[in-house]
Order: structure tokens, then C-alpha cells, then sequence
């Protein structure tokens, strides 16, 4: 990630420390044009959803070290674009947000106005079945004679609720594969819902933590990174030891979705529904009831960044299944954790999971 989003974050913690009503973007930050009225902490995964659709980092737009500065014409062009889109959702769809930035640009700075003539292979590509789209509720079965029986297979595959209750902290060691490099990597979890990852690099560690109240990243020689309040949600996912069990706690309501078919093994679907937020879909396998995939959102002022994690590679530890090997996708890149050793029920210290002190930081 570029030094201008970890910058912006650093810039948004200091900015909302204390107990003050949260700031809008143009508060927080100078020089704010277009996206006036928006929550702070939407700001920066707004800037990563442009990112992400035009296939570009920061310096397309921005002016390093001074972010603020309206040098770059792509910056004013960039305005330009997101009050079109604005405009357009506005007067074609009723206020809702079916157009965005990708629905044109598909991961390039310049979007393609001539139909492109496919090569063979692109052409069977094309013709194959779409990828559905499942970022917004769909009217799928919510009875309990439908989504109960996935649910109770899911639980008793890994284990039953007895074992998994028994788990009250976990710790792995392991390695990530980053583009081909591998490093060395431990991940720390306490019940109920705190969680760190500590990356040993050559120059450094970098660390993504979950405390059950914030969450941040932090890498050597750059300032803390904290979470947004939709990033801080999926982390408070991955830190909930007894996840499986909590489901139909944490949603207000879970719908059985159409079957798919991940890597030839079909799957039951299910989507996650919560009041305010975008809905979760959680994949498992037919044969095995093991969860294969889980797709999250994080909702910004143009369009919904995700987040698509594989589970693979489950086996039993303390009498629990868990995957040993997960891949994290999100649409710039991707990362997987292999675990070597998990260990289960072991002391963790609690300074773990203590926040750094917020850096003071210049307001841009």
C-alpha cells in the first residue's frame, strides 16, 4: 500500500482520538472538493476503490508529500469523473449506486469506447457463465429448514459447539506467500475478539491487529495505518474464535442462496444480512459442510471494495478443524498464510493487543 493512504489514515486517527462527533471528510482532511459530507473514515477506502477500478496508485492523482495540491490535471479529471457518476446515479437510477468507477474502467486508467475483437480463448471466456454479483441482498430462502441444516453440517464437520467452545485462544505459526516471497509470520487470537498477525520482513515486522476496539497496520519506517470502521468489522470477523457457531447471531437474517461450483465441488451459499452494512456470503462445500470462501465488503462513497478469503487445507488441532492455508484476494493483489505449528488454550500477553499511541501528524 503507498505511503499516501498509510499518510491519510495516520492523519484520520489523530484527527478522531478523542471522544469528539465523528468528522466529515472535509474536516478532517484539506482541500476536499467533491466528496463533502462524507464520514472521515470513509475517505481513505473511497481513495483505495478508485485505486482499485483504474488499476492505479495514488501518485496517478496525487502530488507526494503534499496530497493537498492540485498540480495533476488526472486529479481534476478525477473530480470531474465522480460527480458524472454521481450525476448519472442520480438521474437514471433513482439515487442508487448501480453505476461506479469500474463499471467503465475495469482496472484501466483509460476506459476502452471500441468493442475489442477476442482472441479464441478470450472469446470461450466470454462465453462462458458470468460471475454473479451477490454485493446486495438477493431474495434468497430464509427459512430455517433450509439454512439450519448448512449451518449444524459446518459445525459438526469442524468439530461440534462443545469443542469449539472449549477454544479460548489460539496461536500460529507459519509463513505468507506475498508474490512468490515467502516470510515468516505468527498470528495471536484471544476470545472474544482480539487478533494480531505480527510479518517478519528483512527490515522489520509489520503487523496487522484487531483489539476488540481498533484495529491497525503497521510496517517499518511507515506511521501506524488505523482501520476504518468497515475494516475494523472484517478484522472483529476474523478475531471471533467461535465464528462458526455465532453466525445466526451476528446476522440478522441468513438467506440460502442459488448453488455454485468452486473448483468443481458445488457449494451451498449463504448471505449474511445486517442492517447498515453489505452482506457477507459465506460458501461450503456440499460433501465436506467445511466453509471454502467467504466474500465481504467495505462500503466507501463510490462503490464496495472486496474482500474474497479461501479456506483450504483444514485439519484437526485440539479437536477442532481449521484451515491451515487461506488466500486473501482483494482486487490489487493477493496474499496466502500457510500454517506450520497452531497451538491451542496458550497464554498470550496482553500487550499483544495494546494500541500504539496515535503519532501526532500536520492536518492535509
Amino acid at each position: 500500500m503507498s505511503m499516501l493512504v498509510i499518510a491519510l489514515h495516520t492523519i484520520l486517527a489523530s484527527a478522531q482520538s478523542s471522544a469528539e462527533p465523528p468528522k466529515t471528510a472535509e474536516q478532517a482532511f484539506k482541500n476536499i472538493q467533491t466528496l463533502k459530507g462524507i464520514p472521515a473514515n470513509q475517505f481513505i477506502p473511497t481513495m483505495q476503490f478508485i485505486s482499485a477500478s483504474l488499476g492505479v496508485e495514488c501518485e496517478f492523482c496525487h502530488v507526494e508529500g503534499a496530497f493537498d495540491k492540485d498540480d495533476k490535471k488526472t486529479k481534476q479529471t478525477a473530480r470531474k469523473m465522480m460527480e458524472m457518476v454521481f450525476s448519472i446515479n442520480k438521474g437514471s437510477f433513482d439515487g442508487h449506486r448501480d453505476v461506479t468507477c469500474y463499471s467503465c474502467h475495469h482496472g484501466n486508467s483509460h476506459p476502452v469506447s471500441i468493442p475489442v475483437i477476442p482472441t479464441t480463448a478470450e472469446a470461450a471466456a466470454l462465453s462462458a457463465t458470468p460471475k454473479k454479483e451477490v454485493h446486495s441482498e438477493e431474495p434468497g430462502n430464509n427459512s430455517s429448514a433450509v439454512v439450519d441444516p448448512i449451518l449444524e453440517k459446518y459445525i459438526a464437520a469442524i468439530g461440534g459447539p462443545a469443542a469449539l467452545q472449549k477454544v479460548s485462544s489460539r496461536v500460529l505459526k507459519g509463513s505468507v506467500d506475498l508474490a512468490g516471497k515467502e516470510f515468516p509470520i505468527d498470528i495471536y487470537a484471544q476470545q472474544p475478539d482480539k487478533r494480531v498477525s505480527i510479518m517478519h520482513l528483512q527490515n522489520g515486522d509489520s503487523v496487522t491487529a484487531y483489539n476488540g476496539t481498533v484495529g491497525w497496520l503497521s510496517a517499518p519506517g511507515r506511521p501506524t495505518q488505523w482501520m476504518s470502521a468497515a475494516e475494523a468489522d472484517g478484522a472483529r470477523l476474523d478475531a471471533d474464535l467461535y465464528l462458526p457457531s455465532r453466525l445466526k447471531q451476528i446476522f440478522s437474517e441468513l438467506r440460502a442462496l442459488p448453488t455454485e461450483k468452486i473448483d468443481g465441488h458445488d457449494m451451498n451459499v449463504l448471505q449474511g444480512i445486517r442492517e447498515g452494512k453489505p452482506p457477507l456470503i459465506l460458501y461450503f462445500d456440499q460433501e465436506s459442510g467445511l466453509l471454502v470462501r467467504m466474500v465481504r465488503y467495505v462500503d466507501t462513497a463510490l462503490g464496495l471494495n472486496p474482500t474474497e478469503i479461501d479456506y483450504a487445507d483444514y485439519r484437526d488441532s485440539g479437536g477442532v478443524k481449521i484451515p491451515y492455508r487461506w488466500t486473501v484476494a482483494r482486487p490489487r493483489g493477493r496474499f496466502t498464510i500457510q500454517a506450520e505449528q497452531v497451538q491451542q488454550n496458550v497464554p498470550i500477553d496482553d500487550q499483544k493487543f495494546v494500541a500504539p499511541a496515535p503519532q501526532p501528524s500536520d492536518r492535509h
